[in-house]
């Protein structure tokens, strides 16, 4: 028999060696009173992040597991892969980079037992990104509003704490291309937020480009919702009736208000132009959801683990005698 576990920490660590071992004995610190456990999980940094894990899970062997991918897969499959090495009754997710200050996960932990929610989401007072993050970000919430159905007051942070029940549900997802946002969203409404402290960057700039941005937003706007080819046909039937109405107007110009008028090459050109570019939105969206299906059935993973360094476990404690 085992200590069961109350609480588990993942943190996907990215070129976060200067960070993660202050975060991890900052989480020691305040959480004593609780059986937790932390799972790193190293995602292909190209820094010695792996070497400053490797020094923490030994120095907390009891507590902490060490889980190294074989590359960069990116946050969300990251994520996913500590869950699948979690045991907690109730998981929470965290930054490696100290924005998610460890004090309010007590908070938000608290929240989710108190009110038997499966899933309690920060909700940052101020956030410290940059003004192209904060704009993706609001970007991303009005999608995900209509596409996923997330309600409007809810804000999708990286910021969480969820039961085991719902970790257990979205670490079945398989696809190579997870957001965990989305499949949270799959599973349940049963969901809150409370408001969080959001602090700057202790050290470097987000690892988040605008290329990687973009394709957390892809993976959101094609992998939970049909909605982006009901969209295209929409705008091609759209598209199709105005052709018409313009043809119509042609037509009526030509014969009632203005015969001597040329029909010009640049009015065919831009008609051309207009509708191909319309047909390549809608081939590219089928083209996008064809190759994404393609790669799931052809097993592309959602990750590689290299190796595991797994916490030693205590045995139980026995009751006072």
């Amino acid at each position: 028999m085992t200590v069961q576990i109350e609480l588990s920490f993942v943190i996907p660590v990215f070129n976060g060696s200067s960070t993660i071992g202050p975060l991890v004995e900052r989480i020691h610190e305040l959480f004593a009173d609780l059986d937790f456990e932390v799972v790193l999980v190293n995602d292909g940094s190209p820094d010695d992040s792996e070497q400053a894990c490797q020094r923490i899970a030994a120095a907390h062997a009891s507590t902490v597991s060490f889980v190294q991918l074989a590359r960069n897969f990116g946050e969300h499959n990251a994520v996913l892969a500590g869950l699948n090495f979690s045991a907690g009754a109730a998981v929470a997710i965290l930054d490696d980079d100290g924005q998610n200050p460890v004090e309010e996960v007590r908070r938000l932990y608290d929240h989710l037992r108190q009110g038997s929610y499966d899933v309690v989401y920060g909700n940052y007072r101020t956030k410290h990104h940059s003004w192209f993050r904060n704009l993706g970000s609001a970007f991303n919430d009005r999608v995900a509003t209509h596409l996923l159905g997330k309600p409007r007051d809810l804000y999708l942070s990286s910021f969480k704490v969820m039961n085991r029940f719902l970790a257990d549900e979205i670490t079945q997802y398989r696809g190579a291309f997870p957001y965990v946002d989305g499949l949270i969203l799959r599973v349940t409404r049963n969901l809150a937020q409370i408001d969080v402290e959001h602090r700057e960057r202790a050290h470097g700039e987000s690892n988040y480009s605008p290329l990687k941005l973009f394709m957390l937003w892809l993976n959101m706007f094609l992998n939970f919702s049909i909605k982006p080819l009901r969209i295209s046909a929409l705008l091609g039937i759209v598209t199709s009736l105005l052709s018409l109405v313009l043809l119509g107007l042609i037509i009526i110009d030509k014969i009632f208000i203005n015969p001597n008028v040329t029909i010009g090459l640049p009015t065919v050109l831009v008609i051309i132009t207009l509708f191909a570019g319309v047909q390549l939105v809608i081939l590219g969206a089928i083209g996008e959801y064809l190759g994404r299906l393609f790669l799931d059935h052809s097993g592309s993973p959602q990750f590689v683990v290299r190796y595991v360094r797994e916490r030693e476990e205590l045995p139980d404690r026995d009751p006072p005698r």
